[in-house]
Order: C-alpha cells, then structure tokens, then sequence
C-alpha cells in the first residue's frame, strides 16, 4: 500500500488576525487604507501636515529652570 497525497491529514490552518484595529481617518473620519495609515488618502496626510506647520497642533512643553553655572563646573 502506497500513501496517495490524499491520505495524508492536512494541516492545521491558523487564523491570521490584523495587528492593529482599523481606526478611522483623523482628518475626515472614512476608513484609513494601509498606503497612508492612519490616514485615508495622501490629502488627508497633506492637511495634517500643514495644520502642524501652521501651528494648529502643539505639543505642549514645561519650561525647565535654567542650570546653574555651578553645575559645569569640576
């Protein structure tokens, strides 16, 4: 008796699962695609772009205390 390819069990197949949930488009809230994640077009990309350069967003910063010259020198 010969083993024919169709007597042989077939493997397990694993599900594939996304790495990470779809999100929708910050700009204008479709569906964001993998060529401009997390965005939904490269139009949406361009107006987040140019809020930033404008000034629109800010990452907000805590001004720290000038160091003193005491602690340069050794």
């Amino acid at each position: 008796m010969t083993n024919s390819p169709k007597d042989e069990a077939k493997p397990a197949v694993a599900k594939v699962t996304g790495l990470r949930r779809a999100r929708p488009c910050p700009i204008c809230d479709k569906p964001s695609t993998k060529a401009a994640y997390p965005f939904c077009s490269p139009r949406c990309k361009d107006v987040d772009l140019s809020r930033w350069f404008s000034g629109s967003y800010a990452i907000a910063a805590t001004e720290e205390d000038a160091p003193d010259d005491e602690d340069f020198n050794v």
